[in-house]
């Protein structure tokens, strides 16, 4: 993150209000100090700011709860949010840096639909199209999203794919093509969908696997923080 044009009082009042994310409903002044290493003195003043907007709200009990404007910005940011806005620049910085095929999945029902994708530029490549409905049993992505909210998620597979984070294929759906998958997770830590690279198996050698695993767990990784996960 770069420190250029911030403010540390804005930095150390954004710090309080990200204790509430890990899902505290009411914190007291020295939890807020734990978690932030804030003085007590300090988050009174920067509480005291954050209450006159409404950001937090201060209860007979001495507690801080959020306040009613978060609750505002929320509804706005739901009802103008484009996660095409999110997703396609990353495909396309995945693209760059793999020079494959990256797209976008996310479940619906018993299929898997690539919502986004962004294809190769070789002359040969590995295309998908946006909309192209695909089965969740065969393929990296497919597998990925049913390791973390499908019926077979308690199989020996689904717990070895959440532990490794990704999955790679080759073979499984096109006999010509290989992949490889990683979970984007949303709010409230759900997986909301998974972001896969893929292209001919002849490229997807050992080396440039576990290169391309790590482009995309990296990316899927920014993608996540990005929508909340």
């Amino acid at each position: 993150m770069t420190t250029r044009n911030r403010v540390d009082a804005v930095d150390r009042a954004l710090s309080i209000l990200d204790v509430f994310a890990a899902g505290r409903d009411a914190l007291g002044l020295k939890e807020i100090a734990d978690a932030t290493g804030l003085y007590k003195s300090t988050i009174l003043r920067l509480c005291g700011s954050l209450e006159a907007f409404g950001y937090v709200r201060r209860g007979a009990d001495g507690a801080y709860r959020l306040g009613p404007k978060l609750w505002q910005l929320g509804n706005q940011y739901q009802s103008g949010f484009d996660m095409a806005v999110y997703v396609r620049p990353v495909l396309r910085a995945i693209v760059d840096e793999t020079d494959e095929t990256a797209s976008f999945y996310i479940r619906d029902k018993k299929d898997r639909v690539c919502l986004y994708r962004e294809n190769s530029r070789q002359p040969i490549r590995h295309a998908i199209e946006e909309g192209l409905r695909l089965p969740l049993n065969r393929g990296a992505a497919g597998k990925v999203l049913t390791a973390y909210n499908g019926a077979a998620k308690d199989s020996d597979e689904a717990r070895g794919i959440r532990r490794r984070g990704s999955y790679y294929s080759s073979g499984e759906r096109d006999p010509y093509a290989a992949a490889v998958a990683a979970p984007v997770f949303g709010r409230d830590g759900a997986c909301v969908g998974a972001i896969a690279v893929s292209g001919l198996r002849e490229r997807f050698t050992r080396k440039a696997a576990k290169r391309f695993r790590d482009i995309v767990v990296r990316h899927a990784s920014e993608l996540s923080r990005a929508l909340g996960g």
